[in-house]
């Protein structure tokens, strides 16, 4: 069984711009999958997570809710 891998926020962007442009050239969803190695619900998480975003964006999203995980657990 293979290990899960993580991707950090500007791999997964880089990722999705690979996409958009493989998408762009006709391939169907399932292939820009199998081509980027990951799954289709991956891809659509990625998508819903990471859309619009650019690689630095993504970075201090990431940055950002680290940051807010310790002050809910407070809260809370």
């Amino acid at each position: 069984m293979a290990t899960r891998k993580r991707h950090t926020p500007e791999q997964v962007v880089r990722k999705l711009s690979e996409a958009d442009r493989l998408l762009s050239e006709g391939k169907d969803v399932a292939d820009v999958c199998r081509t980027l190695q990951i799954t289709a619900a991956t891809y659509y998480r990625w998508r819903n997570q990471f859309g619009g975003l650019k690689a630095d964006d993504a970075k201090r999203l990431k940055d950002l809710e680290r940051e807010n995980s310790p002050l809910k657990r407070l809260l809370a």
